[in-house]
């Protein structure tokens, strides 16, 4: 008996790992495609969104002054679609390093350090991603911090 118990807490934390395993890659199969949409000024970047995602900027100005914006997920995906032709003929993109992936119901957290190409700097954003109820994997939450020009 103690031997069928040893073998399920095995396999119970084998398949465990496998699952996380499995939605890290996910996740970063996601990121990878985030990134390459952004620098590549596709508009495809909106499909990665959850109709029903969650978006929050906190944006500084020179002032010191911070305003903190939710914007709906159908109206930001419009806004990419309609930014990305703006954005290619300046050069406006982001690159992105420092770059982690963890595990957090009910998907994985990613969260990286995003530098603005146009603007030359450095700001945090954080991403939940997490898969729809087909299996699909999508962004349901992002939280970014920027700066006007």
């Amino acid at each position: 008996m103690k031997l069928f118990s040893a073998l399920a807490m095995f396999l119970l934390a084998a398949f465990s790992l496998a699952a996380f395993a499995d939605n890290t890659d996910e996740a970063k199969r996601l990121f990878e495609r985030y990134a390459a949409f952004e620098s590549a000024f596709d508009s495809s970047i909106a499909a990665l969104y959850a109709d029903d995602a969650i978006i929050k900027n906190k944006r500084t100005y020179p002032t010191g002054q911070v305003r903190e914006m939710t914007i709906p997920a159908p109206k930001y995906k419009l806004l990419i679609k309609a930014a990305m032709p703006l954005a290619k003929v300046k050069g406006d993109y982001n690159t992105y390093s420092d770059t982690t992936f963890t595990e957090q119901a009910p998907g994985v957290l990613i969260k990286a350090t995003r530098f603005s190409v146009l603007k030359s700097y450095y700001s945090p954003i954080s991403i939940l991603v997490a898969p729809d109820a087909t299996g699909h994997w999508l962004i349901r939450e992002e939280l970014s911090e920027s700066k006007p020009f």
